[in-house]
């Protein structure tokens, strides 16, 4: 398209969506015409891609969230769209940065799993691979974060208010989706994913929830309305948002008709395909492939069974050997707590014919392992069904021919532990697949002054799709041209972060400061508690110190947590306190800040990343899978402040130790730590310790009287009748914390050189982290895909 067909395709659409010239188009109305104009480009493409996918061989993935980010860039990027597009808009007056501001985020996903179904999606393009993606179109996503008072508070995302060009309605291809109590029908809406730098176009389907009659037309004119739309707002609630409050029954069942919606029309999908392609389901496993990613599309199971089973009058032999070389599972989890269950009584009144396969999967189960000798005892605790509750991790780990974890760290654990049971008795399925992030997205797009520098120094931009060409740079650490050049770049970028955050929540932050950046889900593994800890320590030694010389540093937090998640919005709290309490100080502040950047998701890190200095990964050791800010913050040049823990792991063996700065209890050492662990003892003993906690309750922060701060200081402190104190060893870790956290920060200033020469190993190491990686690793192992190219 030349940049004259661009400024015709815009203008048209001006013209179409808003019913004015373009002289009158507003930000959002030329966003809208120019997604459109997208849309219409990859049309041919597009259905290409996908006649030529359905007659092979397929991968499905199923994800209950895809945290997509915004669409419009990336497309133009992967495209080689953005010079032609830029230059058609001022040939109407309009900035395309202005433009792109317009777009909201598709609020589909929350933190780590959906972005990471997002950059598979994203590599499965860019490498031609035949994968199309399964969710559901949220209406309101997640929930739209706020702070009333340092509380969080939720709002609904209405990320669709006007419109979004990006995902196209496909009714003649709806399913109907039948439970005990309602029938429903689920309408197709299709994402084109571009790859960079190839014509292939995949596709995200995202089903939406409609009724049979969208309206009683007989009840409302008897004047009863509020009856008329009752039963179209029960089937839109399954689509409302993304993980509704599941601490009711109510929410429980909910979450489930969620889960079993997506699955279901999914299936029938691609149950269709295969009958229309080959005439028969006897090849469904040689053709397809569905990937859970983790075990919210677990309902996927036992729902081909029942429609091999009723539909399609196989045996049960037949079907199940079917469904036992179809699915491949990824966990993302080392608690088995986290791990899914449900309460029978809720299958049994959504879908008591789901029910009954469950029971006979559970059956089966039983029988072929008591037939192996194995102990009732060990057979009872494995059984899909125990304890009046359906497990769902176990009935994937039966039926899947492949279990993963998704770091080395993370997968030895899940045999060791987690799923040690399963390793025993079936080795074979178990692998590793280490996550990645895709480098389009999170190096090329966000970070355009370094992805300029590697381009140049490698001469083309070949490494956006093999970032393991950035090793060939490593030359270039004693280089003192490029690692200047590199610290101007982290200089632009933090002054870029300091404008945005300005005009976004009012704070003034120093660009000249070190940008110690944690962006995460707030869970309290992810010891969130500890970095505010190390704040308030800091904001005390300062008040003791004033004549001593303090690294100046900004202290960056962004983290949703969810709305039942009583603790984890207690530190969100404590956080916005300590925020306040060091940012209206009038010495302290001259020194150190703290920003909370509101209602994080992915927009805010594109601007956060590409600035940050260091990468906070401080989760307690063998806790987080495998984290994927990790991975980002690496590639832009910042440095890893964490533990032994998830992909940690293996960015330190990348790029060596002494290129990160690695604290805390090792995950082997923890159990013997553990031991006669008294945390009172370790709060008196470890200087300036007692003060900070004492502040959670003296007056010095505030929790206008809730009580949630003093909960927290006892959940540090005090074992209670459900969980043992200072279950994540916050206080265990803080001393090695402090002393690390202390040491990072002097050698920031003490050698801008050396630090250059650390951000740049990180850099050249981070090929073997980019997402291409990860999914060339499941295409060739788990999935068995080849290429596509149209």
């Amino acid at each position: 398209m030349t940049n004259v067909d661009t400024t015709s395709a815009i203008g048209q659409q001006i013209r179409t969506v808003s019913g004015r010239t373009p002289a009158a188009g507003t930000d959002m109305e030329y966003w809208t015409a120019t997604a459109n104009a997208i849309v219409a480009k990859l049309a041919d493409s597009w259905e290409k891609t996908e006649k030529t996918y359905n007659s092979g061989r397929m991968q499905h993935y199923f994800s209950a969230e895809f945290l997509m980010g915004r669409a419009m860039l990336n497309n133009l990027n992967n495209l080689g769209l953005i010079a032609d597009t830029r230059a058609a808009l001022e040939n109407y007056g309009q900035d395309l940065s202005n433009v792109l501001d317009a777009e909201y985020d598709a609020a589909l996903g929350n933190g780590g799993l959906g972005r990471l179904a997002a950059c598979f999606l994203d590599s499965c393009a860019t490498l031609n691979l035949p994968v199309r993606g399964y969710g559901i179109l949220y209406r309101y996503g997640l929930f739209k974060q706020y702070f009333e008072n340092g509380y969080q508070e939720e709002k609904p995302d209405a990320w669709m208010e006007e419109g979004y060009p990006f995902v196209i309605r496909r009714e003649e291809e709806q399913k109907l989706v039948r439970y005990n109590d309602l029938v429903v029908r689920a309408i197709p809406y299709d994402m084109p994913i571009t790859g960079y730098g190839t014509k292939n176009v995949n596709t995200l389907r995202l089903w939406k929830s409609e009724p049979l009659e969208d309206f009683d037309y007989n009840a409302f004119n008897s004047q009863k309305f509020t009856e008329a739309i009752v039963e179209r707002e029960r089937v839109n609630d399954i689509c409302r948002v993304l993980y509704p409050n599941d601490s009711t029954f109510e929410g429980k069942v909910l979450r489930v008709r969620q889960q079993y919606f997506f699955c279901s029309a999914s299936l029938q999908a691609i149950v269709e395909n295969e009958l229309k392609e080959r005439g028969s389901l006897k090849d469904f496993a040689k053709y397809n492939c569905m990937q859970l990613n983790d075990t919210h599309p677990v309902l996927a199971i036992p729902e081909l069974m029942r429609i091999l089973l009723d539909e399609h009058n196989m045996t049960w032999e037949e079907a199940w050997d079917i469904v036992s070389h179809s699915f491949a599972y990824t966990n993302h989890t080392v608690l088995a707590e986290a791990l899914e269950t449900w309460e029978i009584s809720i299958f049994e009144r959504l879908f008591p014919r789901i029910m009954e396969i469950i029971y006979e999967i559970d059956n089966r189960f039983r029988s072929e392992l008591a037939a192996a000798g194995y102990h009732p005892g060990k057979i009872d605790y494995m059984a899909p069904v125990s304890g009046n509750m359906v497990h769902m991790a176990w009935i994937a780990c039966y039926a899947s021919y492949s279990i993963n974890g998704v770091a080395a760290l993370h997968t030895e654990i899940l045999k060791r532990d987690t799923l040690h049971d399963w390793h025993d008795i079936w080795p074979e399925k178990f692998n590793n697949k280490t996550n990645g992030v895709t480098p389009r997205r999170w190096l090329d797009l966000c970070n355009p002054r370094l992805s300029q520098l590697l381009t140049e120094l490698i001469g083309n931009d070949s490494w956006v799709r093999d970032l393991d060409k950035l090793q060939s740079l490593e030359s270039y650490l004693e280089d003192d041209t490029v690692l200047t050049r590199l610290n101007e770049i982290k200089a632009a970028n933090k002054r870029d972060f300091a404008k945005w955050i300005k005009q976004r929540q009012g704070i003034e932050i120093n660009p000249e400061a070190i940008y110690d950046v944690q962006i995460k889900r707030l869970h309290e593994y992810k010891r969130q508690l500890m970095n505010g800890l190390y704040i308030l320590d800091l904001y005390f030694r300062i008040k003791d110190n004033p004549e001593q010389k303090f690294p100046p540093r900004v202290f960056i937090f962004g983290a949703k947590a969810a709305p039942g998640y009583v603790r984890a919005k207690a530190i969100i709290k404590l956080l916005n306190e300590i925020a306040k309490l060091v940012n209206n100080d009038p010495v302290v502040s001259q020194t150190i800040k703290v920003v909370f950047v509101e209602n994080y998701n992915v927009s805010p890190a594109e601007h956060i990343i590409p600035a940050a200095d260091v990468s906070e990964q401080i989760s307690t050791a063998g806790k987080e899978a495998s984290g994927t800010s990790n991975m980002k913050f690496m590639m832009n040049g910042a440095l890893t402040l964490g533990t032994m823990d998830g992909a940690n792991v293996e960015i330190a063996e990348a790029v060596g130790k002494e290129n990160a700065y690695i604290f805390g209890a090792l995950e082997e050492d923890l159990p013997e730590l553990r031991r006669g662990y008294n945390p009172q003892a370790v709060a008196e003993e470890t200087p300036g310790l007692r003060r900070v906690l004492d502040a959670f309750t003296d007056g010095t922060l505030s929790d206008e009287g809730t009580g949630i701060f003093h909960d927290l200081q006892l959940s540090l402190l005090e074992s209670n009748g459900w969980e043992e104190a200072d279950v994540y060893y916050v206080l265990g870790d803080f001393a090695d914390y402090r002393e690390t956290r202390d040491q990072m920060a002097a050698d920031f200033y003490s050698d801008r050189r050396h630090w250059a020469q650390m951000c740049w190993k990180n850099i050249v190491e981070s090929g073997r982290f980019s997402s291409d990686r990860t999914i060339s690793d499941y295409a060739e192992e788990v999935w068995k895909i080849s290429p596509s190219a149209i």
